[in-house]
């Protein structure tokens, strides 16, 4: 197994990896909205806060060897699933390969942000 690491996303906010990379695949940790310039949470809308999360997930991903368009599934949580077209809107901006996904809202995210994702990729590491 490979931990994975960059400055260029959020620092792990527990004891936890960004991602592992195991057998050719990347498994990442949930990202959350925040900017790892600033480490705080700084986007107020879902749009906003997907395209954070996004850039975060593509960060981890070059760092594993793999990309967007290697990805496998995706899990989504949003805060509010009243959120989930606008949600959908950026998302897909980004997996324009269409994994397989699962999208579930959840009671609270950590920092109180509104959506969280985490990534199963093909890696070349």
């Amino acid at each position: 197994m490979i931990k994975i690491h960059t400055e260029k996303a959020p620092a792990a906010v527990g004891p936890y990896s960004q991602a592992i990379v195991s057998n050719g695949m990347v498994y990442t940790s949930g990202q959350i909205a925040i900017d790892p310039a600033t480490n705080t949470v700084e986007a107020d809308t879902i749009q906003a806060q997907t395209e954070q999360v996004m850039k975060n997930l593509g960060e981890v991903l070059k760092t594993a060897g793999s990309s967007f368009e290697k990805a496998v599934k995706t899990t989504c949580f949003l805060a509010d699933m009243n959120d989930f077209a606008a949600f959908n809107e950026v998302y897909g901006r980004y997996f324009t390969s269409l994994p397989a996904r699962s999208c579930v809202a959840v009671k609270t995210l950590p920092k109180n942000v509104l959506v969280e994702v985490e990534v199963v990729a093909e890696s070349s590491l």
